[in-house]
């Protein structure tokens, strides 16, 4: 599958890394090409790096994107604009990271259809494109044809879940654990504008026993338990613990449960087996977070995925 990322003056390298990083990381079923207007780009922070490739080279791609823009009160230039509306014209998927997603109204390729963008810009665009359906709380919508993403960290929550989207949720669980990502956050987490990186020594110890719940999710420790291990209070290890997740250590615990069952499934495990080394008391308790989380059983999701494994 061809990638081509669209990079422009001051563009971010966060955001232009991201579905860099994603992608590459998923192996050699995707090729990325980065394109440009021009093939010298000067980055934000003063950096700057030639582009190999013009615009010309997004004519190819299976799919598009435009990760973010530079600033919502100007227009993307109309040669960009064209790259995305003449993408989704031959059908490919074309996806607006951040601000990226004022490229794709003005494409006209959100009308009629539910977008986001960056918290802090979702009321100019709502003011600019009065035809889109502007959730400003959501981390990414996809739409089928189209996929919008909120703002930065959100970016990879939108990439992983295109790789989920095309190669299934089991490489999309083995990319977030190769980049060492916590297991993705669904696109109906609510933005959180506030969401700080761990500083604290207390944040660091929250996070080192996520990680050790998510590389061994068979424990089922109390928020008792897990406090007096961080040497924390409870209501301290529950904002951690929300502002780190999007969620709270039940919710997150179910989706790392259900993200590492993805992964034994994948690679043939029975059903029976797969609940419990996940940490589900039996095959039902694991079906039924299943339906809970994808709305279907774990059979069907592997028949989603086209899998041909005995389960």
């Amino acid at each position: 599958m061809h990638i081509a990322l669209l990079a422009y003056d001051h563009v971010s390298p966060f955001m232009l890394s991201t579905p860099l990083a994603v992608f590459e990381a998923a192996g050699a079923a995707y090729e990325v090409t980065v394109c440009a207007l021009d093939r010298q780009v000067l980055g934000q922070g003063g950096l700057s790096f030639n582009v190999l490739a013009s615009l010309d080279a997004a004519t190819a791609a299976d799919v598009v994107i435009l990760p973010g823009w530079r600033d919502a009160r100007e227009p993307v230039p109309q040669a960009m604009v064209e790259v995305l509306r003449q993408a989704a014209e031959r059908g490919a998927v074309v996806v607006g990271l951040c601000l990226g997603t004022f490229g794709l109204a003005q494409a006209g390729l959100l009308d009629g259809r539910r977008a986001t963008t960056h918290w802090a810009e979702a009321e100019r665009f709502a003011a600019c494109f009065p035809a889109v359906d502007v959730d400003p709380g959501a981390l990414f919508i996809d739409e089928g044809a189209v996929v919008t993403s909120a703002g930065v960290a959100a970016g990879l929550d939108c990439c992983l879940h295109l790789v989920a989207r095309f190669s299934g949720q089991a490489e999309a669980n083995r990319v977030a654990r190769q980049l060492v990502v916590a297991p993705q956050r669904s696109g109906e987490h609510a933005q959180l504008p506030e969401r700080p990186a761990p500083a604290s020594l207390a944040e660091h110890r929250v996070a080192d026993l996520l990680e050790a719940l998510w590389q061994d999710p068979r424990d089922t420790p109390s928020l008792d338990v897990l406090a007096k291990r961080a040497g924390v209070s409870l209501r301290s290890l529950t904002r951690h613990i929300r502002t780190r997740t999007g969620d709270n250590l039940s919710g997150w615990l179910r989706r790392a449960r259900i993200a590492r069952a993805q992964e034994l499934l994948a690679r043939g495990s029975p059903i029976e087996l797969t609940a419990v080394q996940c940490g589900f008391a039996d095959g039902q308790a694991m079906r039924l977070a299943f339906k809970r989380e994808h709305g279907m059983s774990p059979r069907q999701w592997a028949a989603k995925q086209r899998l041909d494994y005995r389960l």
